[in-house]
């Protein structure tokens, strides 16, 4: 179903999966979607990214040519695998030319009845998510614009449900994003973490999710505690230290956390999804002064359930103009720096009018 990856067999590339982990290179956990230089592109690296990105320090590259897979990244990927690991051209060809690895079984997109309590479906989720692994091959498979519209990123998920390929923390994100727009009574939002260990930054995020009076997380890590949490948190405070309680278990220090907005359930929106609402300087706060940020976010995000979305286009429209980023004339918006609230600060953002807004839909 997915052979075209590479030459060969898609087993081949699962197996150099399982064999290719990092953490054996540096002995700690290496949280994707890091910024090259530390400070300066911190924020704003994932949003149009580079060939190369790091992690840690540790490069990985981005395949930006869709699928199949063309020849300059596939080689590419095993140059770099060669590069990173011990043995690592030796076990490329090992792997590249072997003949009787075993086939690796395709995970299957969840399903379950209405009735379904909401915490089952989201640990069936999760259970897909994990099943299909962690991507230890220093090559993204998907690439993740984050500025890109809601509606694109869906087609995205959709392609990682028909590929079925290792996926990093970035792309678990939106795919957890896609399988719960079916349930309306769980908002979702993005969690992304910055820590430190050894004089590195390290980046990692997670699907934050709000039902019932409970909180949670979906997505994925080398680390089990680093990605799911059951729908059992009381509070967003109760969650984001449970996630420091984890980096702590790896004695990495966290700098800061930045928590988005809730995210549409409508497919087709062309809204982006808000990804910094809040940045906390975990630093800067006390442990009081957090909590009181983080209740502030809960009432911001529970303010947003009440505001009507933009319309999306209908279906002939969206037919007519094609995806709104693949226009050569089509406008990038990106959430400007002054929009999004850094700790501490009190003043309520200035809300667009109606007018800016439809002028906006119009421009797309």
């Amino acid at each position: 179903q997915i052979s075209h990856i590479g030459d060969n067999d898609i087993s081949d590339f699962c197996c150099s999966c399982c064999i290719m982990c990092w953490s054996s290179v540096v002995g700690v956990e290496m949280l994707s979607a890091a910024a090259g230089s530390v400070q300066e592109r911190d924020e704003e690296q994932e949003d149009e990214g580079e060939e190369e990105l790091r992690d840690g320090g540790v490069p990985f590259y981005v395949n930006r040519g869709g699928f199949p897979v063309d020849e300059e990244t596939w080689e590419r990927m095993w140059r770099h695998v060669a590069r990173i690991h011990s043995d690592g051209e030796a076990l490329g060809r090992a792997i590249r030319r072997a003949t009787d690895l075993p086939k690796i079984p395709v995970p299957s997109v969840p399903t379950y009845q209405p009735t379904t309590p909401i915490p089952q479906r989201l640990e069936a989720i999760q259970k897909y998510i994990r099943e299909l692994q962690y991507n230890h091959t220093g090559t993204q498979f998907f690439e993740i614009k984050k500025s890109r519209p809601l509606t694109a990123l869906m087609d995205i998920a959709k392609e990682m449900t028909r590929e079925a390929l290792p996926i990093k923390c970035l792309e678990a994100v939106i795919l957890g994003i896609y399988l719960t727009n079916s349930m309306p009574g769980v908002e979702r939002f993005p969690i992304s973490f910055q820590s430190q260990f050894s004089g590195n930054h390290f980046h990692h995020i997670v699907l934050g999710v709000h039902s019932g009076g409970r909180f949670g997380a979906l997505g994925i890590s080398r680390r089990e505690d680093l990605m799911f949490k059951p729908l059992e948190l009381r509070t967003l405070t109760d969650l984001v230290q449970d996630f420091e309680g984890a980096y702590r278990g790896y004695w990495h220090t966290l700098r800061k956390v930045r928590i988005g907005q809730y995210v549409s359930h409508d497919p087709h929106s062309v809204e982006q999804i808000e990804w910094k609402h809040s940045i906390l300087d975990l630093e800067k706060l006390t442990k009081e002064e957090l909590r009181k940020e983080l209740e502030r976010h809960t009432r911001d995000m529970r303010l947003k359930i009440g505001k009507p979305a933009p319309p999306s286009p209908t279906k002939d429209r969206r037919n007519s103009i094609g995806s709104p980023l693949r226009g050569p004339g089509s406008p990038v918006r990106r959430i400007s720096r002054t929009e999004r609230r850094s700790s501490g600060e009190k003043k309520s953002l200035e809300r667009k009018s109606s007018a800016d807004m439809n002028g906006y839909q119009i421009r797309v």
